[in-house]
């Protein structure tokens, strides 16, 4: 089929774990056509769950890929885990998509994930949609789960169609002002939706104040409604059951006929240049110009190869094609271009602005990469992803000798496909580090690692990622001379350092006068500083938040060397911190506890014994309440098993890196006393 960008929606469906997205997706699938027979997740014959660990588990850990052509409108579906130990991949796919339709469970309501990727849609500009799931299930109370939407997200969710029948039909609610429905009327929410719509824009309202909605042209209509979408002033709620497929023919025709194409949704936030200097700039969806596309996702597929996925923003992109990667200089050939259907690769002729499409075999491509045509577009790149930090960690290392290799690139080659799955590797202790989400994110990436790579691995327990800093100014001196026989190695390197506001990184200046320092070793200064930043001064963790100002120093004319600059740079900053009141940070999470009301004592108490500060309470439905708290992480790393305990099962929570904080006096203490710095040679 042939489509322009006018005729593409680009859609991913998203939501809260068991809300129903991958059962939804099977079902627009097939109502579109591009199945014959909606897979069961119970079966592992779904289209999104196609790794065999998703199988075994019977859930999503990471973002798939579908197509459905709906007349003449393409619609690229992409379904997200729900689990919050992959919201990595959830996140990426926001980044390839005008729309973020937000699957709610009508059963269980609001959830704490459902929040956070309602508040991530609308910081990314997208135009949201919530899809209410499960209208057939029996004792549903959706008018109560419209009611929970409205007072969690505001006013603007309103009812664009209405369940009727007893949950085994839908009426619309937009372009049909009469009809029966389950509850509320039909009627009453066609105004409340058109009177939203209509007040957008001066224009729209004035026609309507004048001549009513018979005044009111189609496109008018049309455009005031994405202009509320793109503004955040209307949320339309709509319902399903894709168990049945109830509402999932009318939800694909919501979506071609009123969500926005690539040219009408907010555009996406690309800038240009580096740093302080990077300038915002808009891409044109226009065939005709210079290519610029995102990559997303990338699969590193067994029988494919490395499989980069990437949105089209701007230009159009053919078989052999020569594409830059970033800034880089040596282009490279599009030599087959894909279509992704779950696991399946349709090889396509080209890829118009707004489409999503794949290329194989480029080991150059990683995550995030701007793909173009010209070094016109060169230092051009997407604002980056606000991924969640990775905050747990383990020590691995190979469970049987001469694995070493295959480790490494088996762990690569996942920290590719996940943005919250990182890799250390601490050269002092030659000791490799993965960090994750949770405990059970590592578990499961180690297990995919086992299954698909064949590499097994011994592991110590979670370190905390705690950090170093220091709290005062101060100043330190180092003079490296050394004298072997022949030419010797001299540098004195006079330093001043300062802390920087928390989260404030690292600064590095120079401040030599009269050429005390020739320029060509401020490098090798600024390189013994980094060591020290790397490995710690204090309890061996990295330093941050402070800033190193190097003022003086003495150089030789023969003996000065490189080396010898890193030396005295590395102990002159080690000298300034420990008259700087160096501190340990310690990393502190919000913490969202949601258990039965009868609990709420039990669970509290715990709290106060692990140093956590309560925020508050919300009340829910069903007798549950959440507390929201900030606590150190630290003291949560085993939480599930505790919380289990104390609510028979029935509690959850849910972590999300807030910030650093000095650590106590005790536990700093604790800390610099088991660490053993490596001897060095002076």
């Amino acid at each position: 089929m042939s489509y322009s960008t006018d005729g593409i929606r680009n859609i991913a469906l998203a939501g809260q774990a068991s809300a129903g997205k991958t059962t939804l997706f099977e079902a627009l699938l097939h109502a579109g056509g591009a199945i014959q027979t909606a897979g069961s997740i119970e079966k592992g014959t779904t289209v999104s769950d196609s790794d065999p660990m998703e199988k075994e588990r019977k859930h999503s850990m990471a973002a798939a890929i579908a197509s459905i052509d709906v007349g003449d409108v393409h619609i690229n579906l992409l379904d997200t885990p729900g689990f919050p130990d992959f919201r990595g991949p959830t996140l990426s796919a926001l980044s390839a998509v005008e729309t973020c339709a937000i699957v709610i469970d009508a059963v269980t309501g609001v959830a704490h994930t459902t929040r956070r990727l309602m508040e991530r849609a609308r910081e990314r500009g997208l135009c949201r949609l919530l899809v209410v799931n499960k209208i057939d299930h029996e004792g549903v109370d959706l008018e109560g789960v419209v009611e929970m939407l409205r007072d969690e997200f505001g006013n603007e969710c309103l009812p664009i169609n209405l369940p009727a029948k007893n949950g085994s039909a839908v009426v619309d609610c937009f372009y049909q002002p009469q009809g029966d429905s389950d509850f509320s009327s039909v009627a009453e929410a066609h105004q409340h939706i058109i009177d939203q719509v209509v007040e957008i824009n001066e224009s729209v309202m004035g026609h309507y104040l004048d001549d009513g909605e018979a005044g009111l042209s189609g496109q008018e209509l049309h455009d005031a409604f994405e202009q509320c979408l793109r503004e955040g002033h209307l949320v339309p709620i709509c319902f399903v059951s894709a168990r049945t497929g109830t509402g999932v023919k009318e939800l694909l025709n919501l979506a071609a006929k009123l969500l926005p194409n690539p040219k009408e949704g907010n555009p996406p936030p690309f800038v240009k240049g580096v740093g302080a200097d990077a300038q915002p700039i808009t891409s044109d969806p226009d065939p005709k110009k210079h290519v610029i596309a995102d990559v997303f996702k990338i699969i590193n597929d067994p029988f494919v190869g490395k499989l980069s996925v990437f949105r089209v923003h701007q230009g159009t992109i053919k078989r052999d094609t020569q594409l830059f990667i970033d800034d880089g200089k040596k282009p490279f050939k599009v030599g087959h271009l894909f279509k992704l259907k779950g696991k399946d690769h349709v090889e396509i002729e080209q890829a118009i602005p707004g489409d999503i499409a794949a290329v194989a075999k480029v080991d150059e491509i990683h995550f995030d990469a701007v793909l173009h045509d010209s070094h016109d577009e060169d230092q051009i790149h997407l604002k980056p992803v606000d991924f969640p930090v990775p905050m747990f960690g383990l020590a691995v290392q190979p469970a049987h000798k001469g694995q070493e290799q295959k480790l490494a690139t088996a762990l690569a080659r996942l920290g590719e496909e996940d943005p919250c799955f990182r890799i250390e590797h601490n050269k002092e202790l030659n000791e490799t580090i993965i960090r994750g989400l949770s405990d059970l994110h590592l578990k499961l990436m180690l297990d995919r690692m086992k299954e698909r790579y064949g590499v097994e691995v011994t592991t110590r327990p979670p370190r905390i990622a705690y950090r170093e800093t220091v709290a005062a100014k101060a100043e330190g001196h180092h003079r490296h001379k050394k004298q072997t026989g022949g030419a010797g190695q001299f540098g004195e390197v006079f330093l001043r350092i300062e802390p920087l506001p928390r989260g404030g990184g690292f600064e590095f200046e120079d401040e030599i006068k009269g050429g005390t320092i020739p320029g060509q070793f401020l490098p090798a200064i600024e390189k013994g500083v980094r060591q020290v930043l790397e490995h710690g001064a204090i309890a061996g963790y990295q330093l941050q938040d402070v800033k190193v100002v190097v003022y003086d120093g003495k150089y030789h004319a023969v003996d000065s060397k490189e080396v010898a600059f890193i030396s005295a740079g590395k102990k002159a900053f080690l000298d300034a911190i420990t008259k700087a009141k160096p501190q340990v940070l310690e990393p502190i999470v919000n913490l969202d506890v949601t258990v039965p009301n009868a609990h709420m004592g039990d669970v509290t108490g715990g709290l106060a014994g692990k140093r956590a500060r309560i925020n508050g309470t919300d009340s829910l439905r069903g007798g549950e309440i959440i507390i929201k708290a900030q606590v150190p992480l630290a003291e949560v790393t085993d939480y599930q098993t505790e919380l289990k305990a104390m609510t028979g099962g029935q509690g959850r929570y849910a972590i999300e890196f807030s910030h650093y904080e000095p650590v106590p006096p005790q536990v700093q203490k604790q800390l610099t006393e088991a660490y053993k710095p490596r001897p060095e040679e002076d």
